[in-house]
Parts: C-alpha cells; structure tokens; sequence
C-alpha cells in the first residue's frame, strides 16, 4: 500500500513537471511567431512584449530545475522514472535558449524598421519560422505522448529548415552583391534565419530527448547537417 502511495505521488510531481515544460512550450512557441510578426510589422510594441516573454521563460525553467531537483532527492527516482526527471530538465533548457533565440529577433526589429524592406526576404523568414514553430509543437506532443516515432519525424524535419536557411542565405548574399546599400539589413536578416536554424537544432535536440525517455538511447550523434552556408557562395556550393 504504501508503495502505491509513493507511486502515486511521483506521478503527480512528474505530471506537474510536465506541465511546466508545456506552459514554456507554448509561450516559446507564441513568441516564434510573435517576433516574426513583430519583424515584418516594423511593430516595436509586439517585439517588446517578446522580450518580456523571454524573462517568464527563464523563470519557468528555473521552477523545473528546482522541481526536478527536489523530484530526485524527495523521491530517487530509478530508471524510466529518472529518464523522465532528466529528460525534462534537458528540454527545459532547450526552451529557454529557443527563448533566447526569439529575443534577439525581436532586438532587431527596431534596427530594421528604419531601413527599406529587403525584397522577397519576408516571406522566407515566415516560412522558416512556420516550419521550426510546427516542429516544436510535433516535439511537445511527441514529449507529452511518450511518442518516439513522432519524434524521429521531427529530427528528420530539421533538414528541411537547414537547406530553407541555405536558401535565404544565398538570397541575401546576392542582395548584399548587387547593392552594397543592403549589406546592413541582410546582415541583421542573416542573423535572424541563422537563429531560426538554431532554434531548429534545439527543437531536434528535445526530439533526441523524447527518444531517450522511451527507448533508453539517445540517437547517434553523427547526425548530418544540411546547413552548407561556411562552404557557400552566392551561386551555391563552393
């Protein structure tokens, strides 16, 4: 009996757990798409409730280090049950530096509202954050539904928002080429896609997570990358 008692208890405290993570999942995901609204808006007023947003994600990833913490001294938890403890704290960190990512889209938002528009660049950008945003919420469910399937789809997306990048990236360089005037704002545009490809590796990184949590392993770590812009020139691969 009491050992159910026990049991029952962890599993309210990891459910709560659990809730934290989501509650940072999805005002990681607002702020996804919020940044870019505030990016292609010239809105300030949107970008600094980004900004904002990103102080409530650190302290919700401090709660889960504190829960997760008293989680393994209150309860040792073993095994699959520590896999869950661990894995969360893993993801809670991922979330806050994606956190981090959106802040600093919504820092350049001001910078950027005071020059022209750079052609065909804005709709790029809001492709590649509709794709890292949707594979964040695959990532959550896949966390939430104990579903490794799902999640090995998510890490499989990441080269799709990997080559969208290559994409902008030689986009812009031949802006920056035919006109020296957009070298500023294509390099505060690169900057921006070049945090949403991390945000991309960071939301794989929680899929690899979820893998560990079901299945005990983590996947290869040899995985290859699409991002080829350190060997790239305007007309592609060097």
């Amino acid at each position: 009996m009491q050992d159910r008692h026990i049991s029952a208890a962890f599993d309210r405290d990891l459910e709560a757990l659990q809730a934290l993570i989501m509650k940072m999942g999805g005002l990681v995901e607002s702020s996804i798409t919020e940044a870019v609204q505030a990016l292609l808006d010239r809105d300030e007023e949107l970008a600094g409730k980004v900004r904002r947003t990103d102080a409530r994600i650190d302290i919700l990833e401090e709660e889960v280090n504190q829960e997760a913490a008293r989680l393994i001294a209150l309860r040792a938890p073993i095994a699959s049950d520590l896999r869950a403890v661990l894995s969360a704290m893993k993801i809670a960190g991922h979330l806050e530096r994606c956190g981090d990512y959106t802040k600093n889209l919504a820092k350049r938002t001001r910078a950027l509202a005071q020059m022209p528009p750079v052609a065909e660049a804005g709709p790029a950008i809001r492709r590649l954050a509709r794709d890292v945003d949707l594979m964040l919420k695959d990532a959550l469910d896949a966390f939430i539904q104990h579903d490794d399937e799902l999640a090995a789809q998510v890490i499989a997306r990441d080269d799709d928002v990997d080559l969208m990048y290559n994409a902008l990236f030689r986009e812009l360089l031949t802006h920056m080429m035919e006109d020296p005037r957009n070298i500023t704002a294509c390099m505060h545009l690169h900057f921006i896609a070049k945090n949403m490809e991390r945000m991309g590796d960071h939301v794989t990184a929680i899929a690899e997570q979820v893998i560990y949590l079901v299945t005990g392993e983590l996947p290869e770590e040899n995985r290859p990358k699409s991002d080829e812009t350190s060997m790239m020139d305007a007309d592609g691969p060097v």
